[in-house]
């Protein structure tokens, strides 16, 4: 990516999405936690004017994922705006990687045209709240065809997005036939948000936090969709779920390192402020450790990512399997550590709402959980560790 575009998303954060922060939540205070702010559209049409739109899909931007990586670096910095005012926010951009990938000409006209113009959200519901999420065969929502119709059966959980009435189509996983091979057993439907049988039961907190799209809880029962809502084909639901959780992983891995880079920015600016004990907190043996720490977590996670950003793009996801497993691991539980000694330096404030950092903290620890918990990519890095061919091992 050239500088250039890096520059002109900084100007762009700078000049309009910061300022916006303030505007968003006295908005949200206002009219409530799940409702939209204006302020959105506003950065949206400026974000297109400057050449800031659908960064992260190669066939529409023409960047490749290690040129989109520093882009979605620079948004974590905000991550709850910034993302989605380009237009490249989850779950959004996984569902539009998906159906680039897997949808019909009709399914791309119908829901992929108007979430690359920004015009709706989608959503993905994949984790259940009955069964271990973690290992994707073991879903349990029946996804079963009915002469013309897909009927769906089952409950979801942590469903990013169906709090926002914007998200006008779930891409749905289930099982279609319980007696295929383990990995042919599942298919994804397209399901429109006002189909009768879905009903949006409750919207999760994390950590106490309620997004403004929000994390809900779904019920389908007996929810009749066309066929043609099928994508791809019946058993293909576990490869679709593969292909799309790589370059997402890339995309989750570097918000979390922007997030990183503004807990150390505002480390750094309290440790020159602060004064204690007769001096200020920046000449406190202490603190520069914090700081210098946290400086070497992040930036050997960044050459991580980037490194996975680029084999993906040159061997795709699968063969960087690993490395994704890795960064999934590995950022945020360095988001985490450097949020978390941010507050440390901070002291009372930084868990208080009059910084971002207890914000931060909470959604870097959701980071673990979200795509896979941290013990199943760790069980991917092993095994794979385990049959590498070595040079010598004497």
């Amino acid at each position: 990516m050239s500088t250039s575009l890096q520059d002109r998303m900084w100007d762009f954060m700078r000049e309009e999405v910061f300022p916006a922060e303030p505007v968003w939540a006295a908005h949200l205070r206002e009219h409530g936690e799940h409702s939209y702010p204006p302020v959105m559209e506003e950065l949206k049409a400026s974000a297109r004017e400057r050449g800031l739109w659908n960064l992260f899909l190669p066939s529409v931007s023409g960047l490749s994922n290690a040129e989109y990586a520093p882009v979605a670096e620079i948004t974590g910095w905000s991550p709850v705006i910034a993302p989605e005012a380009i237009n490249c926010q989850a779950p959004d951009t996984g569902n539009m990687e998906t159906l680039a990938l897997f949808g019909t000409d009709e399914q791309k006209r119908r829901w992929l045209e108007p979430l690359l113009a920004g015009e709706i959200r989608s959503a993905f519901a994949m984790t259940e709240p009955d069964v271990a999420s973690s290992d994707a065969t073991n879903i349990s929502t029946t996804i079963r065809r009915d002469g013309d119709s897909y009927v769906i059966a089952g409950r979801k959980w942590w469903i990013t997005g169906s709090a926002d009435e914007r998200c006008k189509v779930f891409i749905v996983m289930g099982k279609t036939d319980p007696d295929a091979p383990t990995h042919r057993q599942q298919s994804m439907v397209l399901v429109e948000r006002d189909t009768p049988g879905l009903t949006i039961e409750r919207h999760l907190p994390i950590f106490g936090y309620q997004d403004q799209h929000g994390h809900s809880e779904l019920v389908f029962d007996e929810v009749r969709v066309p066929a043609e809502n099928l994508l791809a084909a019946e058993g293909d639901g576990f490869t679709i779920a593969q292909a799309r959780l790589g370059p997402g992983r890339v995309h989750h891995a570097m918000r979390a390192l922007g997030m990183a880079e503004r807990a150390l920015a505002l480390m750094v600016r309290r440790a020159g402020e602060r004064v204690a004990f007769g001096g200020r907190l920046a000449d406190n043996p202490v603190v520069q450790e914090l700081i210098a720490d946290s400086r070497m977590d992040i930036d050997q996670a960044r050459l991580l990512v980037q490194h996975t950003a680029g084999l993906i793009d040159r061997h795709g996801a699968k063969a960087a399997r690993g490395e994704i497993s890795q960064i999934k691991v590995v950022a945020p539980a360095v988001a985490t550590r450097v949020i978390d000694r941010a507050i440390e330096v901070f002291g009372g404030a930084g868990v208080s709402d009059d910084l971002p950092l207890a914000y931060f903290y909470a959604w870097a620890r959701v980071l673990r959980i979200v795509d896979g918990p941290d013990a199943v990519h760790r069980r991917t890095v092993a095994r794979q560790e385990l049959r590498r061919e070595r040079p010598y091992a004497g």
